[in-house]
Parts: C-alpha cells; structure tokens; sequence
C-alpha cells in the first residue's frame, strides 16, 4: 500500500510512538508484507529468525522490536510490537469506510455496465464498461473491475484477508488495507470469494473464468486464460501462471508458485510449486504420470498379496 504523500521517518515514528534510527528526513513511501515490499516501503518483523531476511529485503523501513545494526540505504522503527503498530500504521492511511447505500457514490462504473438489484458497490470502487454484476453479489471498498466482467450471484469481492497474530489472550487480526483487481474478460461463478490483499493487491488476470463456490486468498495472484472448476481453495500469496486450469476441488497451499500451463487434477492437493505445462494429481500432489504408475504398482502388489494368502490357505 503506497501512502498518499511521501512521508518523514519522524511523521511515522510519531504516529506510533516509537524510536527510530535513521535520518528524521529518511522518506517513507508505504507499507507492505514481506513478500511484496518495494524501495519506500515499511515492512515489520518481530522474530529474531526474520530478521535478516526483513534487513536484507526491499524494504528500506524495518519496523522491528530490537535494536540492530541498521543496513545503509536504509532505516529503523524500533516498536515493543511491531505487529501492532504496523497495524496502526494501515489503518491511519486506509481505515474501513462504511456505507449507507447499495451503490456507494464514490464509486465509477463503466458505460453499458448493467447491476442487478441487491447488489452492494463499496468505497472508490471502479468498474468498467459492459460488465454484468448479478443480484446479491458484493463489491468491497477499493475494487477495481475491468471491462466485460461478469460477476454471479452471491459472491463477494474484497472481503478481509485470513491473516492473525496468536497471543496469549486470543489472536489478533492484521487488518487488510489492500483491493482485489480484476482483469477484463472475466467471469466470476456464484458464492466465490475472492479476499482483497493484506497490503497489496489480490489479481485475477485477463481472460480468466471461475466457476462456483471457489475461494481465492489474501495476495494471491492468478494469471491470464485460467479455468478454474467449482470448490477449489487457493490460500494466500498463492502465484498462479497463465492458462492454468484447476478442476474442482483443488487445494492449493499459501506461498507457492504454478508455472504457466499447468493442469491440476481434481481432488489434489498442492503443496509445492509446479513446473511448467505439466500435469498432475494426488496428495500431495506429483506429476500425473508418475502418480498413475505408482497407483498401478500398489494395485499389483494388493493383489499379489491376497493371492500368496489365499494360496497359504489352501495349502494349509
């Protein structure tokens, strides 16, 4: 998420109440997790076993809970909670906005757009042309929609991301500041839930179609040309390619990559990245050939088995 203006490390220090370490001038563009920070961008860490990974990122605002060495070209938050104040921080720039109609007034929609009613449009929400949004179907603050969209009854986009912190007295949420962007050409299916980005955003790329009752995690991005089939689970920071095809009921963990062209069987579960214009199946999840013979294999032995015991019996 990139601030409205470019910041002071001082202005941001104050607003949480922490030290820092680094030039009161040092610039601060915005916040973002971990995997998608950028030069400007504040990103926390509370572990010792991070912190290196968060020093050496491209982050160059480390909001930490210990004083460290500070990298050059770089500066320091020192907070007794990161995880807190990096919450602060998010929901000073981008709080929750509610709203007090179906079509809030912020929102633009595209020319020959048509919305059924029951519908709900959030906050700055931007649709565009030729689109079709069913009845019930709900559009979060901060959506942005292509052009020739279709969306199904009853899904909602933009909806928080899974993400808590476990405490002794419960856990703690990490508010979602981020938006879910969707390509033009897409069709969404019915009951699908699509979670807008923690700090960035969730994509779904050009061309792509869903069909129902599937839910797509925080930050996850899905390629160009994709089919995805009915009850498929995708965690966030999920990276899917183009022209993937998921059939239903596929679940796929957070944090990791499917190549270009991949086929997932259905009922897989996925684990691990996949490689490119390969097909597999099972779980965990193994290119399909390899997977069949291994299937064949056990039929072999099972039956092996029950032969050698039914020919034990016999001969007893």
């Amino acid at each position: 998420m990139k601030f409205p203006r470019i910041h002071t490390l001082k202005e941001i220090a104050t607003l949480i109440d922490s030290k820092f370490i680094g030039n009161e001038d040092f610039p601060v563009e915005g916040l973002n997790e971990i995997h998608v920070v950028e030069p400007g961008d504040i990103v926390f860490v509370d572990h010792p076993k991070y912190y290196d990974k968060a020093l050496q990122s491209a982050a160059t605002v480390v909001l930490i809970n210990k004083e460290v060495d500070c990298p050059e070209g770089k500066a320091l938050l020192i907070s007794d909670d990161p995880f807190r104040d990096f919450v602060k921080i998010g929901q000073y720039f981008n709080s929750f906005k509610i709203s007090n109609q179906s079509i809030s007034e912020t929102a633009e929609i595209g020319e020959g757009t048509h919305i059924q009613p029951g519908a709900f449009i959030g906050q700055n929400v931007k649709i565009g042309k030729n689109c079709l949004i069913h009845a019930n179907v709900s559009i979060g603050n901060d959506s942005v929609i292509g052009d020739n969209v279709i969306i199904h009854s009853g899904t909602v986009l933009g909806g928080d991301g899974f993400y808590y912190k476990k405490r002794e007295t419960g856990f703690d949420k990490l508010k979602s500041v981020g938006n879910v962007v969707i390509g033009n050409d897409v069709e969404i299916g019915a009951n699908c839930t699509i979670d807008r980005g923690v700090t960035a955003s969730t994509r779904i790329g050009d061309g792509t179609k869903m069909d129902n009752l599937i839910q797509v995690g925080h930050d996850t991005i899905i390629g160009k040309k994709c089919l995805i089939a009915s009850q498929v689970g995708i965690a966030g920071c999920v990276i899917i390619g183009n022209e993937v095809t998921l059939w239903g009921q596929v679940g796929i963990k957070s944090g990791i990559t499917i190549a270009d062209k991949v086929v997932v069987m259905a009922q897989s579960g996925v684990g691990h990245n996949l490689e490119e214009g390969k097909s597999y199946f099972g779980s965990p999840a193994e290119e399909a050939r390899a997977m069949y013979k291994k299937m064949a294999a056990s039929q072999i032995l099972v039956q092996d088995y029950l032969k050698r015991k039914k020919e034990g019996k016999s001969g007893g």
